[in-house]
């Protein structure tokens, strides 16, 4: 399975935000990477640049490589709704992301760990397809022999995140997708418009 396995640190520099989460490398040198990193005067980026920028962000913040983020956006640009909002909504659906947003795992690459190791089941199936897209009412839980794992509970017992668009049992380990978030429920600091006309070049 394709995913990003290089330097987090340096990509969360290169966007000047820690987008894989709390990151102790980037709090200490948060400004660009490369010998003139912290310079002042940095030239004015293009257009093109800009939106790359904001694709590459998005990629890097969902763990997708470049061909399944085109397909999404295909996918999404075919929909009824508003192209952006719904490439967003997709990336948000994915099962490693529901995972991590669930608190089970408390980063995104570690979800999809956990999920194509066999320890998610969907709707009480196993499922360890980490892009698989869930459905509003699906039941995402911990596999029944999966529930001792220090590293879930772990996880579980640090997260304080709450969203409106699923909720979470912590006796029995599972939450319900309840609903798509809608755009301004989704919390990522990324301008998807940018990334639509980026594609739509």
């Amino acid at each position: 399975m394709a995913r990003y396995t290089g330097p987090k640190s340096k990509i969360a520099r290169k966007f000047g935000e820690a987008i894989f989460g709390d990151d102790k490398a980037f709090e200490k040198k948060n400004y660009p990477p490369g010998q003139h990193g912290n310079a002042r005067r940095r030239g004015k980026k293009s257009e093109y640049s800009v939106q790359l920028m904001e694709k590459q962000k998005a990629k890097y913040t969902y763990g997708i490589l470049e061909k399944q983020f085109r397909n999404l956006f295909s996918k999404a640009n075919s929909s009824k709704g508003v192209t952006g909002e719904v490439l967003l909504q997709l990336c948000e659906s994915r099962l490693d992301n529901v995972v991590y947003r669930m608190g089970v795992s408390p980063t995104r690459s570690g979800a999809r760990q956990l999920v194509s190791h066999r320890h998610i089941t969907v709707n009480g199936e196993l499922v360890n397809i980490p892009s698989y897209s869930l459905k509003a009412g699906d039941v995402v839980g911990v596999r029944e022999k999966s529930k001792s794992l220090q590293s879930i509970q772990d996880s579980l017992a640090a997260n304080s995140s709450v969203y409106e668009w699923m909720t979470w049992n912590t006796e029995k380990k599972e939450g319900t997708f309840v609903s798509v978030p809608e755009r301004l429920q989704i919390p990522e600091n990324i301008k998807e418009q940018l990334i639509v006309e980026l594609y739509s070049k």
